[in-house]
């Protein structure tokens, strides 16, 4: 099954990672990504530990920020 694109380069398909968001074309969480930025690693450390592009981590941080600002939320369930 093909994901849907919720912003640009993340995706969500509910049969990976139980329908959660994901960076396209991995089964990389974007709530990952968050906690690792958070808990204090470089957008370069996330790319290369996670095996994705520094684009993808800021597409996750661009996606955050959307979500926080209330323009995009993901219903599931």
């Amino acid at each position: 099954m093909e994901g849907r694109e919720l912003a640009p380069r993340i995706v969500v398909d509910p049969t990976v990672r139980f329908g959660r968001p994901t960076v396209h074309g991995t089964r990389v969480p974007v709530d990952l990504i968050l906690a690792k930025l958070a808990g204090g690693m470089t957008v370069q450390d996330v790319a290369t530990d996670y095996a994705i592009t520094i684009e993808d981590v800021l597409a996750v941080l661009a996606y955050a920020a959307r979500v926080v600002a209330g323009e995009d939320v993901l219903v599931t369930g």
